[in-house]
């Protein structure tokens, strides 16, 4: 098994299982509320669980390149064209993601000693705010190789 692949399957995984306890938070506490028991803070462990979901299929998509596009214009360009759009893609993406990433390392440093954490659960915000940085600098870093590599856009 190629690196690629056990990254594609690590990130299947991680991203699967924290949509899956995010799933059963939520249907805990549907059935919480039915049955008078309710789950609190259901919403603050999904958030958590999604973050971590989409953080791992945004990375898998960049990485794979299979974001969703639209092919009506880009068929229809002349190949040289289409190759600039292509790069015009890229260094936009990257500023995009660098501008997020900056904004994100930024709220963390400011926030670093502020033990900011949920109300009900008491989930620290902190480890997920790094791992929104490691996710801008992973997709900064992906973006970057395929431009450099010409890839497809």
């Amino acid at each position: 098994m190629s690196l690629r692949e056990g990254l594609y399957r690590a990130l299947v995984w991680v991203g699967g299982g924290a949509l899956l306890v995010a799933m059963a938070a939520d249907t805990l506490a549907m059935l919480g509320r039915h049955l008078q028991l309710p789950l609190l803070g259901s919403i603050e462990i999904v958030q958590a669980a999604v973050l971590v979901a989409a953080s791992g299929a945004l990375l898998l998509a960049t990485i794979c390149q299979s974001h969703a596009r639209v092919h009506l214009l880009l068929r229809r360009m002349p190949d040289g064209l289409r190759a600039r759009f292509g790069s015009a893609h890229f260094i936009a993406a990257i500023v995009l993601m660098l501008a997020l990433l900056a904004g994100s390392a930024w709220i963390a440093r400011d926030l670093w000693s502020g033990h900011e954490e949920s109300e009900l659960l008491r989930i620290p915000w902190m480890p997920l705010r790094i791992i929104v940085v490691l996710l801008l600098a992973g997709l900064v870093a992906v973006l970057f190789r395929q431009l450099l590599r010409g890839s497809r856009a």
